[in-house]
């Protein structure tokens, strides 16, 4: 498992078109990718469940990978955090 951490900047937190984004960025992946925030760990390819995490304004988000392709997968979503 490949996993980092992203600390969220946007002002409004993660609301559904970064959490769409978020979702369709992880998709095209084998490997199983989740977000963990405020202890709750989601699937990151369904926006319902992100949205579920309520993450806000300086939370952390931990973002896993585990799988055939979780080192692209995690080089992915680090661009897209980023």
């Amino acid at each position: 498992m490949t996993q980092f951490t992203h600390i969220i900047k946007d002002e409004i937190g993660m609301h559904a078109r970064p959490a769409g984004m978020l979702a369709k960025t992880a998709k095209p992946f084998a490997s199983k990718i989740t977000v963990t925030a405020h202890g709750k760990t989601v699937d990151a390819t369904k926006l319902m469940a992100l949205m579920t995490l309520g993450a806000k304004c300086n939370d952390e988000l931990i973002i896993a990978a585990e799988g055939e392709d979780e080192a692209k997968a995690i080089d992915a979503l680090k661009d897209f955090v980023e």
